[in-house]
């Protein structure tokens, strides 16, 4: 093939007229003209030839009007062998509508170039960059840390997006609150299954009710995860903890004379001493210890009125155990005064039943 000038009938002197002269009008036309030429030999040019083109569209787009840019710049966005350099140009310019095509389309854009676009230009550029069929992890993490819901949102619906671990824990972070957001993060498959835990524990419960309606085994596995997790966390704590091993012994030593009742619950109760309360409990309802400590610093009252109505205890005796819970968690008195009505709507038989559930719910899950 030919390495001269590409040519067509009278278009080198139409290039030396337009490239030299101030109509802007024609400018563009002769700017169309060698899109044209560019367009149908695209794939046959040489490196030295592409470098020429390079050349003189980047100078026939110069002060060109906005409309006829964003008409070139759609026209090379899928060309593998678009020029570098007039790609670039496009893929800066402040008006989206230009910018738009190369920074979804075009391959001639590597990644430092899309990285510095998407620190540097609008959030319009950043969400026509997270519409890539590929994204590297360094343009992800740009995009996950600067971008908007949108943009964040598209990024993560991008099945060809690579996530750093920067990225999938920034992911993870806005997720908690979005449950658009979570549910895709949720279904992702190349999220690790410790950042799913996170999100799980971590999101609103609004968006954890969506995460299991969506997806109720991952739901499941994860509760289960989260679970075994926090028993470990809590049985370092209690191991590195003095007043809980005295208030342990306490309890064993009350149990053993057969003098561990509702009353002495009462009494811790009203002491607040949480350690007291959930080994007492712990023990009643033969119940690990970890259970009833998330019944507490969760918010899992219902599952203390089922502890204390299976133990047969007053309403007294609940309403001090869940005052106690609030002290912890941050309850409001309203929603006690609406589990007072639950509390004697459930039989003593039934939260029995309920607690052989939990028994087996927590033999399930214990690590083997």
């Amino acid at each position: 093939m030919s390495t001269q000038t590409p040519s067509h009938p009278g278009l080198i002197d139409q290039l030396e007229d337009a490239l030299g002269g101030k109509d802007l009008a024609r400018r563009a036309e002769i700017l169309r003209k060698v899109t044209d030429l560019f367009v149908l030999r695209s794939g046959s040019f040489s490196e030295s030839q592409i470098e020429l083109f390079d050349s003189v569209m980047s100078r026939l787009l110069e002060n060109i009007e906005s409309a006829a840019r964003a008409q070139f710049g759609s026209r090379i966005a899928r060309l593998p062998d678009a020029p570098r350099g007039v790609v670039r140009v496009l893929a800066f310019d402040s008006a989206i509508q230009v910018a738009g095509p190369v920074l979804t389309h075009s391959e001639r854009l590597d990644d430092a170039t899309l990285v510095d676009n998407a620190r540097t230009q609008s959030q319009s550029h950043l969400l026509a960059i997270s519409g890539r069929k590929v994204l590297g992890e360094a343009v992800t993490d740009v995009l996950v840390e600067r971008g908007n819901r949108a943009v964040v949102s598209a990024t993560a619906n991008n099945a060809g997006a690579r996530f750093s671990e920067f990225g999938v824990t920034t992911l993870v972070r806005k997720a908690r609150d979005d449950g658009d957001l979570a549910l895709c993060v949720w279904s992702r498959p190349d999220i690790p299954r410790q950042n799913l835990v996170k999100l799980f524990v971590d999101a609103s419960e609004t968006v954890k009710n969506q995460l299991i309606e969506a997806d109720p085994r991952r739901a499941e596995l994860i509760k289960a995860m989260v679970a075994q997790a926090t028993d470990e966390i809590q049985t370092k704590a209690r191991a590195g903890s003095s007043d809980f091993a005295q208030a342990a012994q306490l309890v064993r030593e009350l149990n053993a004379a057969g003098k561990l009742n509702e009353e002495r619950v009462l009494a811790f109760a009203d002491e607040g001493s949480f350690d007291k309360v959930v080994a007492a409990l712990s023990l009643m309802c033969d119940i690990p210890l970890g259970a009833v400590e998330r019944s507490f610093v969760q918010n899992q009252t219902e599952q203390i009125v089922v502890l204390a109505r299976a133990l047969d205890f007053s309403w007294a005796t609940t309403l001090k155990l869940l005052l106690l819970h609030a002290g912890v968690n941050g309850s409001s008195r309203q929603q006690l005064d609406v589990t007072f009505a639950n509390f004697f709507r459930l039989q003593p038989a039934t939260a029995q039943t309920a607690m052989k559930f939990y028994r087996m719910r927590e033999k399930a899950n214990k690590p083997k």
